[in-house]
């Protein structure tokens, strides 16, 4: 299992890991270990947020709110936004589903996912802006901290249980590697974030995670409407999205 977890990180982040032989017994419980992640960077963003409003109040609020923008980039190279900037460029396109897919597989950054990825950096950006600039909350910053779980936790359970758009891909070679052992595991998972979020704030808590089941649908719909299944791309576009809900929710509601 141990293994299983360094692949996950190796997979899914740029945290240094040690390195052990890729072997099929241990990759198919990698989605099980998938919302690991979300642990380290929910506990990295909130030990910053938490340390530099304590104890370093010289750094601007600007200043902390790029930090928290671009620590889950930093941590995870990258990899979803590189999948929600393939999926708007696809999506924009309004081309056959066929061409579509095509695009996902395009290295070429389109003009649509720059200007997307721009809009969502600013509207990250400006609701980390609002959830920091006040008192320190406790309980605000662990429902946002707790969001990059949950995230990771619906993902997974997309990657599991949705038709799949391709039959090769990092998505379809997860689900095809990952045990039957896997989803319920997921689903457990699920069940103790629901709680965690319901514990630290039954209102806070409860709009997340319904924010999040919401994004999830429009993911679902879209995803089949679109491209006919998901891929990996839209796993990571979910993500994103899912993440970018999470903190508005969180800094809207106090």
């Amino acid at each position: 299992m141990i293994k299983s977890l360094i692949m996950a990180f190796s997979t899914y982040s740029r945290v240094p890991m040690p390195k052990v032989k890729w072997d099929k017994k241990y990759m198919k419980y990698i989605m099980c270990f998938f919302p690991f992640i979300g642990v380290f960077i929910g506990g990295v963003e909130f030990a910053v947020i938490y340390f530099i409003k304590m104890y370093f109040g010289n750094i601007s609020i600007l200043a902390l709110s790029a930090i928290m923008t671009v620590l889950p980039i930093l941590i995870t190279g990258g990899i979803h936004m590189d999948g929600y900037m393939d999926t708007v460029d696809a999506k924009s396109s309004y081309k056959p589903k066929e061409e579509k897919l095509k695009i996902l597989k395009d290295p070429h950054a389109g003009a649509f996912a720059i200007i997307y990825g721009i809009v969502y950096f600013l509207l990250y950006f400006a609701f980390a802006y609002e959830l920091i600039k006040g008192d320190i909350i406790v309980k605000q910053y662990a429902i946002y901290a707790v969001g990059f779980v949950f995230s990771r936790i619906l993902s997974g359970l997309s990657v599991m249980t949705f038709p799949k758009a391709k039959k090769d891909g990092m998505l379809a070679s997860a689900k095809e590697m990952s045990d039957n052992k896997s989803k319920p595991v997921l689903f457990v998972e699920l069940f103790v974030c629901v709680i965690a979020f319901l514990c630290i704030d039954i209102v806070m808590g409860a709009a997340v995670v319904a924010v999040g089941f919401i994004v999830l649908a429009y993911y679902y719909v879209m995803s089949q409407k679109t491209f006919g299944g998901v891929t990996g791309d839209l796993a990571g576009y979910f993500l994103q999205l899912c993440e970018l809900g999470v903190i508005i929710v969180t800094s809207l509601i106090m």
